[in-house]
């Protein structure tokens, strides 16, 4: 019987999970069919109950159900209880095991893809919403020399730091207070989604500084044209989407799909 496997949340119809989930089961020969779930914005439990009484394998999980997928989960991976947010869950009998793999899609994204090691280099995080809270724990085991978590409202930043206490390479601060460069940048706000840039000195960025945005699209978002600007190197996240899927696909099957072949076919296609 075919395992089956979906992405979860409410819109859904975008989601290019399906797509790529296909093309790493051809790839390894795996017999499984993923799909789109949408679940009602106040019937999550009920949707992921069903498909578990259905045959469901696995779930990813989006917006804006991440929490809730949290609290559902029977398990934590430690990478999930430090986002505080689950991305992905495996059901195995009454186990949910509850895992977040963003920050491995992040952390491989730039290290793998983009050749630049994180080790003994200056990060800039900026945001301290659920996208930052799932990358921060891998962004940290990669052994930067200093990692600034910057927010708009600093009291969220220093909560989320509050999280990571003993990280001494951790430090905190505001978007005004930001004047000396980075050999990484980190964009984890939603700014992007309306075309706008956080509120940052250009003086974080160098001619050595690479600019990521977590998020993606066919042409550069605003933060990637205002980093470029000043001289910085910029990516967008479509590799972290592909890393992070193929982090989910090992958990469920324990095979590593190849993810070059996958991120070019779906960076031709925006």
């Amino acid at each position: 019987m075919t395992d089956r496997y979906a992405v979860i949340g409410n819109p859904i119809a975008h989601s290019k999970s399906p797509d790529i989930h296909a093309r790493f089961a051809t790839q390894t020969q795996q017999d499984m069919h993923y799909d789109h779930l949408l679940a009602p914005l106040d019937g999550f439990l009920a949707t992921v109950q069903d498909f578990v009484r259905n045959g469901g394998k696995g779930l990813n999980v989006t917006v804006p159900f991440k929490l809730e997928a949290y609290a559902l989960a029977t398990a934590l991976t430690e990478r999930a209880r430090a986002a505080g947010a689950v991305n992905t869950l495996k059901f195995d009998g009454a186990e949910m095991l509850g895992d977040n793999t963003d920050g491995f899609g992040l952390v491989s994204d730039i290290v793998h893809n983009a050749k630049i090691e994180i080790a003994n280099k200056s990060v800039l995080l900026l945001g301290a919403g659920g996208a930052a809270r799932g990358v921060l724990l891998p962004l940290l085991h990669e052994q930067p020399a200093r990692l600034v978590l910057a927010n708009r409202t600093h009291t969220r930043a220093l909560d989320l730091a509050h999280r990571f206490a003993a990280q001494p390479r951790l430090k905190v601060g505001a978007f005004a207070d930001l004047e000396d460069s980075f050999d990484i940048v980190i964009n984890a706000t939603a700014a992007s989604l309306a075309s706008e840039v956080p509120p940052i000195s250009p003086r974080v960025f160098s001619a050595h500084t690479l600019a990521y945005d977590m998020m993606y699209g066919a042409q550069p978002t605003a933060f990637m044209r205002f980093a470029t600007q000043h001289g910085a190197i910029a990516r967008d996240g479509l590799g972290m989407l592909v890393e992070q899927a193929a982090e989910s696909f090992y958990l469920w099957r324990g095979v590593r799909p190849e993810t070059a072949a996958v991120f070019a076919e779906l960076r031709a296609q925006l």
